[in-house]
């Protein structure tokens, strides 16, 4: 049975990027009737961010692991364990600040772990994670940021994602923007519309 783990980041009732992410997990779900999606909104959930507490539960061997240790690393454990399981991963993300919201920065940091999703070895990194899984990063933009163009270089969204994820071995991705979204409404419209029509395409 197909698993897709939806995290949607922003927290916004009218957000685009999430608006366009459910749209795609319904197309999916219409593909795959017997599968399994299991949804996480970052921002309306509040994940916790690190503090010290928890990365001294990281790093502590499994059998060593104390009560309090291991209530710490509960819900880490269970948002790792949805992304080992899942064979597609959508991600809603609204651009902020020309990166991505603060929440979606902690639902990385509680599965980026070494022992869980990587490992380190004499070879380098090892990812941890089964091959073949599909990413789809949805991204609404306050402005376009074309390859080629002086405005690239401002796009710290796209570079950081493809890194994180490529260190975990998700290298199979693809990004679908809805750009010009603080412009007039006419150009806002034009960014989403092809969005919509980008998105048919990859979940057909």
């Amino acid at each position: 049975m197909p698993m897709l783990l939806h995290i949607d980041s922003s927290p916004r009732t009218q957000s685009v990027s999430s608006r366009l992410a459910a749209a795609f997990v319904r197309r999916w779900q219409r593909r795959n009737p017997s599968g399994t999606v299991i949804h996480h909104n970052t921002a309306l959930e509040k994940l916790p961010y690190i503090d010290e507490a928890t990365i001294q539960a990281f790093y502590t061997p499994p059998t060593d692991l104390t009560a309090e240790q291991k209530h710490l690393l509960a819900l880490s454990d269970q948002l790792v364990d949805e992304l080992l399981a899942a064979d597609v991963i959508v991600l809603g993300v609204p651009m902020w600040n020309l990166g991505i919201p603060a929440s979606l920065k902690a639902w990385i940091d509680l599965v980026v772990r070494a022992g869980r999703t990587f490992a380190f070895t004499e070879h380098g990194v090892k990812s941890l994670l089964a091959a073949g899984k599909k990413v789809y990063v949805v991204s609404a933009r306050g402005g376009a940021y074309p390859a080629g163009s002086p405005a690239k270089a401002f796009d710290q969204q796209e570079p950081y994602l493809r890194t994180i994820l490529g260190f975990l071995g998700l290298s199979d991705i693809e990004f679908v923007y809805a750009e010009n979204q603080s412009r007039d409404p006419e150009a806002a419209a034009e960014g989403e519309a092809r969005a919509e029509t980008e998105i048919e395409a990859f979940a057909a």
